[in-house]
């Protein structure tokens, strides 16, 4: 909160940047100043301010403590243009203004200006910057016109209004650059903030791509591991050499899912490289029938998988692995159905049990659902999961594969 309140402060109208404005370099509460830029300028005003008043001798008034203390001035409050960009410019505008209404000679001090109205036109303060730099040209012209008379040095003539043309294309040149820099400015902000928004979205889909694959891989192999423990337990006694058999089935769930763990992780590790083993696919089904006989669930598979891109083969197999899953946790049938169709540059695939449900949650309304419509959706696919007509529950996938086979 005192942070915020310490970048609000300040007149009305100073031209204080907001905490939007600011970029690298720019000052702040705790910000650098411009020392060395201020400096190095001011003695460029003063070195080339005294030649100027070698060579205009005699035309204009010698350089004197007023004129000094105001180049000085106009230069010093340089040191403020990036966090006072307003009143910098039309403090520089009024002191140079006021040196040339003394008849000192023309030289560099034009500078501090042009210094000043870029940096106001830069931080977003158009308007000041260009009421500002119009002043002064003004002021210049109604001197060099009209008041030449009133003013030092004595003897000075009129300038032409051809003088006054150029010296105001000048002025619009200089709004122009300025201009030029704040709209490029502008532009390096945005692609910053659309690279970093990407960056951050890549991040995001990457994290949901590996928490979907640790999902399937582990709720799958838990399922397995659960029920052939429950089933060891049950028959140690009486059955050791059935409880043997469970915890060979435990065992091998585990490895299996140790690797594909192990697999994920890797890619999460090396970004860029590839991985040592292939993605799962529908061409691994017939393990996941026998995981999922160790489970107690038979499943019956009709149809063939046709080649299939490695996105949607590995999209199709979680999304089986799962349906299998959900039945083995959530439902009293220990029959299932895969059905696998290819027709017109779409897969289906249709996983059935006869039910019924056996907990509250039978309606897979939890990740694993989420996870299967998420992957089905990356692909321009739907899943369509509900109870069947005549008891049980059905999940039906429709994977559209022409975008997937163009892009392999």
């Amino acid at each position: 909160m005192g942070e915020q309140r310490i970048r609000r402060d300040g007149p009305p109208g100073w031209g204080r940047p907001g905490p939007a404005r600011r970029g690298r370099g720019e000052e702040g509460p705790g910000g650098r100043w411009p020392w060395v830029s201020t400096v190095v300028l001011t003695a460029f005003v003063l070195i080339g301010s005294s030649f100027a008043a070698r060579n205009q001798h005699g035309h204009r008034e010698p350089l004197d403590v007023y004129a000094v203390l105001l180049l000085l001035v106009t230069s010093g409050l340089l040191l403020w243009r990036k966090r006072y960009p307003v009143f910098v410019v039309f403090g520089t505008a009024a002191a140079t203004l006021a040196y040339f209404a003394a008849g000192y000679p023309y030289g560099p001090v034009f500078l501090t200006v042009v210094v000043a109205c870029f940096s106001a036109v830069v931080a977003g303060h158009r308007r000041a910057a260009w009421t500002a730099v119009g002043a002064l040209w003004a002021g210049h012209a109604l001197i060099a016109l009209r008041l030449y008379r009133l003013l030092p040095p004595s003897g000075d003539t009129a300038s032409s209004w051809g003088q006054q043309l150029v010296i105001a294309t000048w002025v619009v040149a200089l709004l122009a650059v300025s201009e030029l820099a704040r709209i490029r400015r502008e532009q390096w902000a945005r692609e910053r903030a659309e690279r970093a928004a990407a960056a951050r979205r890549r991040a995001d889909e990457e994290r949901l791509r590996i928490a979907r694959e640790l999902h399937d891989v582990l709720a799958h192999s838990i399922s397995v591991i659960n029920v052939q423990a429950g089933v060891g337990l049950a028959l140690l006694d009486t059955d050791p050499e059935q409880a043997r058999t469970a915890l060979t089935t435990i065992k091998a769930a585990s490895k299996e899912a140790l690797g594909e763990v192990r697999q994920v992780l890797d890619t999460l590790r090396a970004p860029g490289a590839a991985p040592r083993a292939p993605a799962p696919g529908l061409g691994r089904l017939p393990e996941l029938v026998e995981q999922a006989a160790g489970a107690g669930l038979t499943v019956e598979v009709e149809g063939e998988a046709p080649p299939l891109p490695p996105g949607a083969d590995l999209a199709a197999f979680r999304i089986v692995q799962e349906a299998l899953t959900n039945v083995v946790r959530h439902s009293g049938s220990r029959r299932a159905r895969v059905r696998i169709a290819h027709e017109g540059g779409t897969l289906r695939l249709r996983i059935d049990d006869d039910g019924p449900a056996t907990g509250a949650d039978a309606g897979g309304s939890g990740n694993g659902l989420a996870g299967m419509r998420e992957r089905a959706a990356a692909l321009g696919g739907t899943i369509d999961a509900g109870e069947r007509p005549g008891g049980g529950w059905r999940v039906l996938a429709v994977l559209p594969l022409r975008n997937q086979e163009e892009k392999r």
